[in-house]
């Protein structure tokens, strides 16, 4: 088999060849991203590999299939930069359903720990030798609530952390999970008594069009003044032009931000020697209460191994006829579409 891999980096080389050779797969690697200006560079391949801000538009799907592509495997849970209705019929469409939850989760509180005990700032000031502590009062993690949207295996293996802290979670998903909610330290709730009672909101939802701006001017006028937003999931999540005047209007008291609306452009690539055009970025990045990473949560090593082995996976099995991460199958119908058969 030959598989194109777009939006290639220099980590992702190493767990994949070594799965790929195993599986008999010949990769060629491409730094670019998949878009209707560089499909053709799958010409020859049987599938193709693509990450989360590659472009897998209705044009781009055409013109695999009629280059011969049979799949497209996505090295990533969220499929919303796919156009997976278009691609019924046409293409299989495989996934990374959970790599490594952990690593999302565990950044996630990373980011909380540096915003709200000011260990980036700190660090900054010891490398000039300043040692002086004004402006660095921080607040403790124990006994605040903290707003987990989305109880997935991410968001359980964050609650699973704040609950270490002896926090209080309330939960909200469209699809509870059995037994989390213990009437407790942990309960489900309303959005509305979410976004009222949290202290720290995080986000570990997929993107979907309910969740587009779940976090609006609306749902942040709702929140407790002082609030701190976390966001490893999708960008879209959140509207950052709302999030950007709730910051300058102290409503937000921080925000912990791994994606960003506007990234696929921006993030996984160094910009440092060009003008940011992206002005809500950055002013973003200026604000003192504000630490955006570069999509980087999933990035560990065992993250990355979870990713190419299933990947590889997925692709054989495909092969072979059937693959339990598939998102969409080439053969059903529009009606197996909307009855949600296919997923």
């Amino acid at each position: 088999m030959k598989l194109a891999f777009f939006d290639a980096k220099p980590y992702d080389k190493p767990a994949f060849d070594a799965c790929a050779a195993d599986a008999g797969i010949k990769i060629k690697y491409y730094e670019t991203k998949l878009n209707e200006d560089t499909v053709e560079l799958a010409t020859g391949a049987d599938a193709v590999c693509v990450f989360v801000n590659d472009t897998v538009n209705a044009e781009v799907i055409d013109r695999l299939r009629q280059l011969g592509v049979r799949t497209l495997a996505l090295r990533c849970a969220g499929f919303n930069n796919v156009d997976v209705k278009h691609a019924y019929g046409r293409l299989h469409v495989v996934r990374v359903p959970a790599y490594s939850p952990y690593a999302v989760a565990e950044h996630a509180i990373a980011l909380l720990l540096t915003s709200v005990r000011r260990i980036h700032k700190a660090y900054i000031r010891t490398r000039d030798f300043n040692f002086s502590l004004n402006g660095m009062t921080g607040f403790d993690l124990h006994g605040k609530t903290v707003g987990v949207i989305g109880t997935g295996r991410i968001g359980r293996v964050f609650i699973d952390i704040c609950l270490g802290f002896g926090m209080k979670v309330l939960a909200y998903d469209k699809y509870p999970a059995p037994g989390l909610d213990n009437g407790d330290t942990v309960r489900y709730v309303t959005l509305e008594e979410l976004f009222a009672g949290s202290d720290i909101i995080s986000l570990h939802c997929p993107l979907t069009e309910e969740t587009y701006h779940i976090i609006d001017e609306a749902s942040l006028t709702a929140c407790k003044r002082g609030v701190v937003l976390i966001n490893t999931s999708r960008g879209a999540l959140v509207d950052a032009e709302a999030l950007l005047a709730a910051i300058k209007a102290r409503k937000v008291g921080a925000a912990c931000l791994d994606v960003y609306e506007e990234e696929s452009d921006l993030f996984f690539e160094d910009n440092s020697g060009h003008i940011l055009e992206d002005d809500t970025l950055a002013r973003l990045i200026s604000m003192p209460n504000v630490i955006v990473s570069s999509h980087q949560a999933f990035l560990t090593e065992e993250a990355l191994s979870n990713i190419a082995e299933t990947t590889v996976q997925n692709l054989l099995d495909m092969e072979n006829g059937q693959c339990a991460n598939e998102v969409c199958h080439r053969g059903e119908s529009a009606e197996d579409c909307k009855s949600g058969k296919c997923f």
